[in-house]
């Protein structure tokens, strides 16, 4: 299996609602508007590729200088447990570079999966959930 990754393109709203119905990732896949206005407004989105397959992508909103969110991180079922979400990771690490923090809120199936690639928990957190 041959993987590659790209920072410089992101992908048709369709690929993505795929991707994410086949990862088991928690996404509006229903809404293909919703999902192409929240890449349209993301600024950071790191794809993995089988050839022309999408089997990863991570999707964050960033200032590259203090802060960043990662919002998503989805690879396909038949594809995790490879590296790929580590590697999308890492990707989008050092893209932001050492000066800026990466965060994300997890799913509760995804606890014990962060740790596990360099993220530590924190408790001082807090959120306003969506109401729709």
């Amino acid at each position: 299996m041959e993987i590659t990754y790209r920072l410089d393109f992101t992908p048709e709203t369709n690929l993505i609602i795929d991707l994410y119905n086949s990862s088991g990732i928690n996404r509006p896949t229903s809404d293909n508007k919703r999902i192409a206005e929240m890449y349209a407004n993301s600024n950071l989105v790191v794809t993995a590729w089988e050839e022309d397959k999408l089997v990863g992508i991570a999707r964050s909103l960033t200032d590259f200088c203090y802060c960043c969110y990662l919002s998503d991180l989805a690879v396909r079922k038949e594809y995790q447990k490879y590296g790929i979400g580590k590697k999308l990771i890492a990707l989008t690490k050092e893209k932001i570079g050492n000066q800026t923090m990466l965060l994300l809120l997890a799913a509760p199936s995804a606890m014990d999966y962060y740790p596990k690639v360099g993220f530590q928990k924190v408790n001082n957190g807090f959120i306003i959930n969506r109401t729709e």
